[in-house]
């Protein structure tokens, strides 16, 4: 995608994960980018490894301040912003709902939702002059669903996300900026890991070690991993999908499809007959 080339990127949450791995793909693509996480450790070296590719800004997207000084980092390092891709994400709160505490409630929606609307915003201040832009943020196909197995407010923060991206895609389109969401499925990365305190390459190794666990929860039969998502986020990102906004793109392996089919010969033969009886 020699579209993206030159341009400049700003990812939440780039330490670890499809952050990360969507940060190397666009540096590979030509693309500078500005990594921004809470891992200072990783997000330093990470900047080192891709060098004049990119730089690195420690980021809390629940602060508006530094939300806005990563987008300022963007502008004063590189003269511009071209995307904005709100990656950041925890799981959250969990627990059933007579036992959710409100303070667990409003630390999952600041880094899952109002984090996106920070990172919304604040692209769209540097892209309206521009007259063109990209913002993509992650969502998940917990948002789309009750059915999908998820804490209560990931779920909640999640179909926030994606109705968000409708929403604002309305309002910027004509300012020339796209506004997409993609919702991933069961991806194995280090989240998981870190929702038992795990950090760094623990963290990294124990997401490739759970990954066989995810191989058979959807009809493509491996694991979903960051790398599959980070394409899609390119492709929104990039000219070629220049007509496409408003959009919640499912990146799944085909688990919203469905449970398995398989044929049923025997429910087939009850039908057949019911159809005979009546007929």
């Amino acid at each position: 995608m020699g579209d993206l080339e030159g341009k400049v990127a700003v990812i939440t949450g780039a330490a670890s994960g499809i952050g990360r791995a969507t940060a190397e793909l666009f540096a590979a693509h030509g693309t500078r980018v500005v990594i921004t996480d809470i891992d200072d450790q990783t997000g330093y070296e990470m900047a080192r490894q891709l060098g004049t590719m990119a730089t690195y800004v420690h980021t809390d997207v629940a602060e508006e301040t530094d939300i806005e000084a990563a987008v300022g980092q963007a502008m004063a390092a590189f003269g511009r912003l071209d995307i904005m891709v709100n990656n950041a994400g925890v799981s959250g709160v969990q627990g059933g709902i007579a036992d959710i505490p409100a303070d667990g409630y409003d630390a999952t929606m600041a880094v899952l939702l109002r984090g996106v609307y920070l990172g919304i915003k604040h692209a769209a201040r540097a892209m309206k002059p521009q007259r063109c832009g990209a913002i993509v943020s992650n969502a998940s196909i917990a948002g789309l669903s009750t059915a999908i197995s998820a804490p209560h407010i990931y779920k909640v923060a999640k179909a926030g996300v994606i109705h968000l991206t409708g929403s604002v895609a309305v309002e910027l389109g004509p300012s020339g900026i796209r506004v997409n969401c993609v919702c991933p499925g069961f991806i194995a990365t280090p989240m998981f890991a870190h929702d038992v305190g795990m950090a760094g390459s623990a963290a990294a190794q124990t997401a490739e070690r759970i990954a066989p666990l995810f191989d058979n929860l959807q009809p493509i039969r491996r694991a979903g991993r960051a790398g599959d998502i980070a394409e899609a986020i390119l492709w929104l990102a990039s000219d070629k999908a220049s007509f496409v906004t408003g959009h919640a793109l499912v990146v799944d392996g085909g688990v919203t499809a469905g449970a398995e089919w398989a044929p049923d010969p025997a429910l087939a033969a009850t039908l057949k007959a019911a159809l005979d009886d009546q007929g």
